[in-house]
C-alpha cells in the first residue's frame, strides 16, 4: 500500500485517482476541506449583509474576519466583535456555529466515530435551511471514503508540504515572467530548491 499525494477537492482529479491509483490511500484533509467552509460562510455574510444594508442595519460590518478566522488567531477586538455577533439569530451566525461545531471532527482517533459523527453533523445540515452550508454537506458525503482515510493514515499525511511546493512554483515562475518550455521551468525550480552553484554570467536573471 502506498500513500497518495494530498489533493485538492477537484472532481476530476479525484476520478481520475479513484481509477487510476487503485493502490493508494487519497487524503482529503483539514487544510482543503475547511477551505470549503470559509468560502460558504464568507458567501452567506456578503448576502446577509447586503441585505441588512438595505434595511439601514450595519449588523454584520467588519465581521468578516471574526466569522472566518480560528479563534486563536482572533484579536481581543474581534473576540468582543463576535461575543457581540453571537447574540443575534443571523444566518451568518448559523453557519459560523455549524462551522465551529464540526471542528470536533478532527478531534477523533477512530474512523468509524469520526464517521458517526460525520454522519450526524450532515443530517443536521442538510435541515439547517442555509444552502452553501448543505453544499458542503452534500461534498462531505460524496467524498466521505477520501476524507476518513485523513484518520485511518492516522493524521500524518499534511497539505503543508503540497502547498508549499505549490507557492515555490508560483514563485518562480513569476520571477522568471513566465516560461516557453517546461524543460526551462525544470531548470529553474532545480535551481531554486537545491540552491545549486550557479555559473558566472555577466548578469543575474532572477
Amino acid at each position: 500500500m502506498s500513500w497518495s499525494d494530498v489533493a485538492q477537492m477537484w472532481k476530476p482529479y479525484i476520478k481520475v485517482i479513484r481509477a487510476n491509483a487503485t493502490k493508494a490511500v487519497h487524503v482529503l484533509d483539514r487544510f482543503h476541506i475547511m477551505t470549503h467552509f470559509s468560502k460558504a460562510i464568507d458567501e452567506i455574510r456578503a448576502g446577509e449583509h447586503r441585505s441588512l444594508k438595505d434595511k439601514g442595519l450595519e449588523t454584520l460590518k467588519h465581521s468578516r474576519w471574526c466569522l472566518l478566522k480560528w479563534q486563536e488567531n482572533l484579536t481581543d477586538k474581534q473576540r468582543n466583535r463576535l461575543a457581540d455577533l453571537l447574540a443575534y439569530n443571523l444566518k451568518s451566525i448559523r453557519a459560523y456555529l455549524l462551522k465551529e461545531d464540526f471542528q470536533q471532527f478532527w478531534e477523533y482517533v477512530s474512523p468509524s466515530w469520526a464517521e458517526k459523527f460525520l454522519d450526524i453533523w450532515c443530517r443536521r445540515t442538510m435541515k439547517s435551511r442555509l444552502d452553501s452550508m448543505k453544499k458542503i454537506a452534500k461534498m462531505l458525503r460524496r467524498y466521505k471514503p477520501e476524507i476518513l482515510n485523513y484518520f485511518r493514515a492516522r493524521k500524518q499525511i499534511s497539505q503543508g508540504c503540497v502547498e508549499g511546493l505549490n507557492n515555490k512554483v508560483k514563485s518562480v515562475i513569476k520571477k522568471s515572467y513566465s516560461f516557453s518550455e517546461f524543460k526551462t521551468i525544470e531548470m529553474a525550480l532545480y535551481q531554486s530548491l537545491g540552491d545549486l552553484p550557479e555559473p558566472n554570467f555577466t548578469h543575474r536573471f532572477w
